[in-house]
């Protein structure tokens, strides 16, 4: 399996500049077309472009970022995605590792243009791109337009066009992880711009290998490497370095842990934008390797019902899963699975103050889901060679054997959670997803 899927555009993206106002246009590219006749997504003034630019800028940063690669796999600089739809225009992107996901939300009230069409493409941040945001001035006027217009830099005569990029294969795997984490986080603290700025002057310098905790003493807020009740606890601690340039612009940060602290994401305010970042649970650890959403995965759903609900939520921009099971009279679990494939393909978003997923369209076809999951595929595997055998199951206790290599692990399932004796299970206790082993008794038991 190639690690990229390669985008060629048919006209390249560009920021054109006259006079007083600014214009971005984005390029346009998809495998699966809704609209093909739309040449144009949004176009409009941004209100604050200011903050956009300050905002986008340290996008590209986290992009170019990197805290668990080699200086070959860094060479390899990727763009993020911009969605544009429901009001509300979105740039997302991870950094190299995928262990940091960060999305940039120009909110309905940031925009003052038209929506022609939803649809999803990809930026390209070369350095005269970022030379020109860099450059926006308070109160300047910027036209932002998203379509299939041409790309490029056009100042004093000059014209720099941007390269075609490539989007990792592995930003579609932890675009699936991180929004099964975002949705189920909840917001535990919120900040003003003062006790923001004094918890960051607490992260320590340097690298931090050991976790560290956000506890509250009094009305303060401070990172302190000793566990105690209530306290947040954030791996990688360094890595919210990456947000300090904006830290003077806020109006509030809220933050929203994971209930079982496999992440933590911070939402930073600027009035009509909004700067989410979400941190994996370890600085080494990539989102797109945790494969939250493989429980959900093992479940049997026809290609039509993706593709039904594929549609669904393309009409209406945004998705909650409840409403749609009341509604359409579906089993929690079946939306469950639903939603859990659209989300491995990239095509949800969730957004944490509406609670609820947003819709963007990838350049993605429904025959690759399973071929980014290889647990699933291994799972698939041990079923078709017959390796799984069911010792004994009822309702409230499953107990099988499955062949590996050279070696039968024995796999527990209760009430309590799951259990196997591989090598897997015996490293991460479950806290990445689980093993092919699990997966495989699972969906043989569901069958049964």
């Amino acid at each position: 399996m190639s690690d990229l899927l390669t985008y060629h555009y048919a006209q390249p993206s560009q920021l054109i500049k006259e006079a007083s106002s600014e214009q971005l246009f984005l390029s346009k590219y998809s495998e699966i077309q809704k609209n093909t006749d739309a040449p144009c997504y949004f176009w409009g003034n941004v209100n604050n472009p200011f903050i956009m630019a300050r905002c986008l800028i340290t996008l590209s940063n986290i992009v170019k970022s990197s805290f668990s690669m080699s200086p070959f796999q860094m060479a390899l600089l990727k763009d993020p995605i911009v969605t544009a739809g429901n009001g509300s225009v979105r740039f997302e992107g991870f950094s190299h590792c995928a262990g940091v996901y960060a999305r940039v939300d120009v909110l309905p009230d940031g925009l003052d243009g038209e929506f022609l069409d939803n649809g999803t493409t990809n930026v390209d941040f070369n350095q005269p791109m970022l030379t020109a945001l860099g450059g926006i001035r308070p109160n300047e006027k910027v036209m932002l337009s998203i379509g299939q217009k041409q790309v490029g830099l056009h100042r004093e005569g000059e014209k720099v066009v941007e390269r075609k990029v490539p989007l990792p294969v592995k930003w579609i795997k932890g675009l699936s992880t991180v929004q099964i984490y975002l949705s189920k986080a909840e917001n535990v603290h919120t900040f003003n711009k003062i006790q923001t700025q004094q918890l960051f002057r607490g992260i320590p310098r340097g690298q931090v290998k050991n976790d560290y905790y956000l506890i509250i003493r009094g009305n303060t807020p401070m990172f302190t490497p000793v566990k105690s009740q209530n306290a947040i606890c954030v791996g990688g601690l360094h890595r919210l370095r990456l947000l300090e340039p904006l830290l003077p612009y806020i109006d509030v940060l809220k933050i929203f842990p994971h209930p079982d602290m496999q992440s933590t994401t911070w939402q930073l305010y600027f009035g009509n934008i909004r700067f989410s970042f979400s941190l994996s649970r370890d600085a080494w650890r990539g989102f797109s390797g945790e494969g939250a959403a493989l429980e959900s995965l093992i479940n049997d759903v026809s290609d039509e019902w993706v593709d039904a609900l594929d549609k669904y939520a393309y009409a209406n921009q945004a998705f909650n899963p409840t409403l749609f099971a009341i509604e359409e009279n579906i089993s929690f679990e079946n939306v469950d699975s639903l939603t859990a494939r659209l989300a491995a393909m990239g095509l949800l978003g969730f957004d944490l103050d509406e609670n609820r997923f947003f819709y963007r369209r990838l350049p993605f076809k429904l025959n690759r889901i399973m071929s980014l999951n290889p647990r699933i595929k291994g799972a698939e595997k041990l079923i078709e060679d017959g390796k799984v055998e069911i010792i004994s199951q009822t309702s409230e206790r499953i107990e099988a054997r499955v062949e590996g290599s050279g070696v039968r692990h024995t796999v527990i399932l209760d009430s309590k959670n799951e259990r196997c004796t591989c090598e897997w299970y015996s490293k991460y206790q479950g806290e990445r997803g689980l093993c092919k082993h699990v997966l495989a008794v699972k969906k043989v038991a569901n069958k049964g």
